[in-house]
Order: structure tokens, then C-alpha cells, then sequence
């Protein structure tokens, strides 16, 4: 698999996002901008890029915490510290993910590794979070797959939703992190604005099923089974729309 670094600037701040695709396989793939969970580009993200990208996908994966940020160790408390810090300044979110989705489409294809022509974005956790944030600006998402998504709904009550793809989400009945309730309101709004949308629940699942380090049981745990159903959901759900 190759894994190509794609340094970019926001707001005077160094980032460092990532390309990941199977360098095997010849030929444009679909371009997907894949925001991470709270632990932003590090080994255990990456992991999760390369098993997003399989053969057939060109993963694009934002940097949305600054160039060395998964480098560093941390613990429960900075890590939920750092995401709060992106998750309540939605201009920051917008601009920064803005910024990395324009750095890594033109980097790949530069490279002659995507179709233009089918772009989408799936999101882990907060990172789930931060791609609805953004495609609710309009982004040319042609779909958006979110798992476990940690903020589904709207930072700023009232924001207009200008979704224009279709949406999955695939959550856990008993996340505790993200509960019936949230999921209830971003069902509400995606059907106000006449969004395509989709709901999958696992009803065994909490929160943080597709990440191997997920080890909080009845909270955050990694289901080998729940994650393979889920990204065999996704590139069902591409194959349907891209």
C-alpha cells in the first residue's frame, strides 16, 4: 500500500494529510476524503485508511490537528480536549477540512489515482462529525459513510443542511457516546432537506466498533464482525452511487 504524505497550511499552521491506496492496482479510483477519529493522522488511523481503501478506493485522509499531532502520546483527557477544540469553532472545522479536502484531490490526481467525477467522504467517530459538518456547506460528496459519528448534528443550531449526496450512517444501538436520540434529530434534518439517507444500527454495537484499539467495554470497543459488515455496507452503498 502507498502511503503518500500531503503537507498543506491553514490559518498559518502547518498540516499533514495523507494518501493511501493499494499501488498494486492501475487505473482511477474513486476518491475518498476520509476524516479519522480524535487521534488525527497516526499509525492506528492509517491502519484504518488502508483497510477503508481495499483495491479499488483512494483514500484521502485530512489532518485536522496540525503536522505531528499523532506522533505524540496522549491521554484520554487531551485527546477529548483536542477534538473539543476543532468541534466547537466551526469555522475552523470548515475551513480546515476545506482546505485539506482541495490539498489531497489535487495531490492525487496530479498523480493519476482518482476519477474526479466520484468523490465521497466517510468519517470515524468525531471525525464523522466534522465530514457532516462539511457536507452540509455543499461539498461535492456524492456520498458521505459515517461509523459510530460522535457529533451527528449540527455545532450551530440552525444551520442550513445543503447536503448534495446521499448518507450512511452505521452506528451501535448502545453507544453511549452518541445516543438513540442524536441520531433521532440528524434523521429529522436529513429528511427536512430531502436528503437520500440511510441509518444502519447494530444493536449489540457501542461506540468505536471499527477501531482495533477500542477496549472500553460496554462504552468504546472494537467488533471484528460489526466492522467487516460495515465496510462491506460502504462499498456497496459507492457502488450504488460513485
Amino acid at each position: 500500500m502507498a502511503e503518500i504524505r500531503v503537507p498543506y497550511q491553514y490559518d498559518g499552521r502547518q498540516f499533514e494529510g495523507m494518501i493511501v491506496c493499494d499501488d498494486s492496482v492501475s487505473g482511477k479510483r474513486p476518491a475518498i476524503f476520509m476524516q479519522p477519529d480524535w487521534k488525527g493522522v497516526d499509525s492506528d488511523t492509517v491502519k484504518t485508511a488502508r483497510a477503508a481503501a481495499g483495491k479499488d478506493l483512494v483514500v484521502l485522509m485530512a489532518d485536522m490537528f496540525g503536522k505531528g499531532y499523532g506522533d505524540k502520546p496522549k491521554s484520554r483527557d487531551e485527546l477529548m480536549k483536542g477534538m473539543r477544540a476543532v468541534h466547537t469553532n466551526l469555522p475552523f472545522t470548515l475551513g480546515c477540512g476545506a482546505a485539506a479536502y482541495q490539498a489531497l484531490v489535487a495531490e492525487a490526481d496530479k498523480r493519476g489515482l482518482i476519477d474526479t467525477a466520484k468523490k465521497a467522504a466517510i468519517g470515524y467517530c468525531a471525525g464523522g462529525g466534522f465530514a457532516l459538518e462539511q457536507a452540509r456547506t455543499g461539498a461535492d460528496f456524492k456520498a458521505v459513510v459515517v461509523f459510530h459519528v460522535t457529533n451527528p448534528n449540527p455545532v450551530v443550531a440552525g444551520t442550513p443542511c445543503n447536503i448534495k449526496g446521499r448518507v450512511l450512517a452505521v452506528h451501535g444501538g448502545a453507544d453511549p457516546t452518541t445516543p438513540k436520540a442524536k441520531m433521532d434529530a440528524l434523521e429529522d434534518e436529513l429528511t427536512k432537506a430531502k436528503v437520500d439517507w440511510h441509518i444502519v444500527t447494530f444493536g449489540r454495537g457501542v461506540h468505536s466498533f471499527c477501531d482495533p484499539t477500542a477496549n472500553v467495554p460496554g462504552q468504546a470497543m472494537y467488533d471484528e464482525k460489526l466492522c467487516r459488515t460495515s465496510y462491506m455496507l460502504m462499498r456497496d452503498f459507492f457502488a450504488e452511487t460513485l
